[in-house]
């Protein structure tokens, strides 16, 4: 599989399918390094309910964007465009294959067609917001974003508590609306790009998603998720695994509901990233358990 001007292979698909082993076969294959494309794994004190690649992964091949920030850290696709690029400058000095993998949508197409900066937002807005929601709900949320963002109420997903409460923040924050930031246009690329999208029989994914959770409870999820309770408002934890345990130290839930509901909800974030990736058109999609030979 030799290529002829430097390539960046993206490996993208639904949580569980296999992404990281996929990743490490065809980093090892190319004698390359990898840049994760995963919103939560660059956190260093989230670990077990991010599914982060393990110490012997890390060791056996080099990987970006892993254990580089701390959760206090304001963390952003735009801002993981400029870093990932750098990151793929770097590696094609001396390969001319660069491998990213991810979940995070829009931190891929970040890196594949651009974005525009969108400036820090003002932390005690953000703290507010979250608070507000969760003691309000969607719907007040859907007329604050309404009455301060009516563009992004009219196009938006409003639908999805946390893209609209980034919007809000947006709006606060800057007094733009978060809309007015997103490029018009993709932006050209000095390097070849290959996405390949990784898949499975649903029943096996749900399977393999289910497997994943039992694994997560018994490696000390609960006591990860205890450990974050000071940061439980963060954007970060507002995520599948930690808000469900979050609700059962709150006494909302016993922990075999917590545990059920973080498996329903895990199976039903794999749909909405297959959905996701699925409109992307460019994607090749492939088995899960293919070689890499098979990957170009």
């Amino acid at each position: 599989m030799a290529l002829s001007t430097p390539t960046v292979i993206i490996l993208v698909g639904p949580t569980a399918v296999g992404k990281t082993a996929a990743a490490l076969r065809l980093a090892r294959h190319f004698k390359t390094r990898i840049i994760s494309a995963d919103s939560r794994q660059c956190y260093r004190e989230l670990n077990i309910g991010v599914a982060k690649p393990s110490p012997a992964e890390l060791a056996a091949v080099h990987h970006y964007f892993i254990d580089s920030h701390s959760i206090e850290s304001e963390v952003n696709a735009a801002g993981f465009e400029q870093l990932a690029l750098g990151w793929a400058e770097d590696i094609f000095r001396t390969s001319p294959v660069a491998v990213m993998v991810g979940g995070t949508g829009l931190y891929i197409r970040a890196f594949t067609d651009g974005l525009d900066s969108i400036p820090p937002v003002d932390q005690s807005i953000r703290s507010r917001i979250r608070l507000d929601y969760e003691e309000q709900g969607l719907a007040w949320l859907q007329e604050e974003i309404k009455k301060y963002d009516p563009e992004y109420y009219a196009a938006g997903e409003i639908q999805n508590p946390q893209r609209v409460m980034r919007a809000l923040e947006v709006r606060l924050s800057t007094g733009q609306s978060i809309l007015s930031f997103r490029t018009r246009e993709p932006r050209g690329r000095p390097f070849d790009i290959k996405t390949i999208g990784l898949q499975l029989p649903k029943e096996q994914l749900h399977q393999r998603i289910h497997d994943r959770v039992d694994a997560m409870m018994q490696a000390g999820l609960l006591e990860e998720v205890k450990s974050l309770l000071p940061w439980r408002h963060h954007n970060a934890l507002q995520t599948v695994g930690y808000k469900e345990l979050f609700d059962h130290l709150d006494g909302k839930t016993t922990l075999a509901e917590a545990v059920n509901a973080i498996k329903t909800n895990t199976r039903q974030y794999a749909k909405r990233q297959l959905t996701w990736f699925r409109r992307d058109l460019s994607v090749r999609w492939i088995d899960a358990s293919a070689p890499p030979e098979s990957f170009l």
